[in-house]
């Protein structure tokens, strides 16, 4: 089987592109286990100081693949799930062109920095799929930008452009179009010149504001909705091309 996500290491750097541009670099089950793979080679290796996640095609990623959790989803949402929960160790930056939505948004979240095009959008369009956002969007997003802006990407399922979540601190860098990934290795040579084991301490301190147990409450707010006949109906949907019809169960 083709790698769904290409692993290159550079003077400390560990660089993770996904590779599924025929699929918009969707991701399912295959994305998160190697994804997993390159987050746990980053740990390991004493060698590795910092990672840098990107998407190939010139796009970051449409998030979760509708058509294989139309099929059967369990799989792949809870590999992400646990991908999107554990992260890494170590400093991660995202470096995105295009767009980063759904998942690939939450895939934003959960690493450290964010580097991004201008013109890239972002959203969390999930409840239009009669999904939730449970892989950390919900629970990162309002700590990260001012509540009413994350409530309005999470409710509306609307996008927001790279500018505007630039103006409201989200991102760090806003660079031209094909400039993000050049930009997130010099961020992430920057990083790399600092001491391993501080680096390492500095990111646990930062994330403790995410250590608090809303994961599990998340879950069981979360896991009846996935689980639904609309959770499938919005799938089919997607797939048919069609206005989904909604039956609330």
């Amino acid at each position: 089987m083709n790698s769904v996500v290409h692993v290159a290491r550079r003077d400390g750097i560990l660089i993770a592109e996904i590779d599924r541009p025929d699929r918009r670099n969707a991701l399912n089950a295959a994305v998160a286990h190697e994804l997993t793979d390159a987050l746990a080679a980053l740990d390991s290796d004493d060698d590795l100081l910092v990672g840098v996640l990107t998407g190939a095609g010139g796009f970051f990623s449409s998030g979760l693949d509708l058509k294989e959790f139309g099929r059967d989803g369990s799989e792949a949402t809870n590999s992400l799930r646990e991908l999107l929960r554990r992260g890494s160790r170590k400093p991660i930056i995202a470096a995105v062109e295009g767009f980063a939505l759904a998942g690939g948004f939450e895939l934003c979240m959960m690493c450290d920095l964010i580097v991004a095009a201008r013109g890239a959008r972002f959203g969390l369009p999930e409840v239009k799929r009669a999904l939730v956002a449970n892989g950390g969007g919900l629970l990162r997003l309002p700590s990260r930008i001012p509540y009413s802006a994350a409530a309005e990407i999470a409710l509306t399922g609307g996008e927001m452009t790279a500018e505007r979540l630039y103006e409201l601190g989200l991102i760090n860098h806003l660079v031209s179009p094909g400039a993000a990934f050049d930009q997130g290795m010099l961020l992430a040579g920057e990083i790399s010149q600092c001491a391993p084991l501080a680096l390492v301490a500095t990111k646990q301190i930062l994330s403790l504001s995410d250590s608090v147990d809303g994961w599990s409450h998340q879950d069981s707010i979360a896991d009846p909705v996935f689980q639904s006949s609309d959770a499938q109906e919005g799938a089919r949907a997607f797939i048919e091309k069609r206005p989904p019809r909604w039956a609330a169960r």
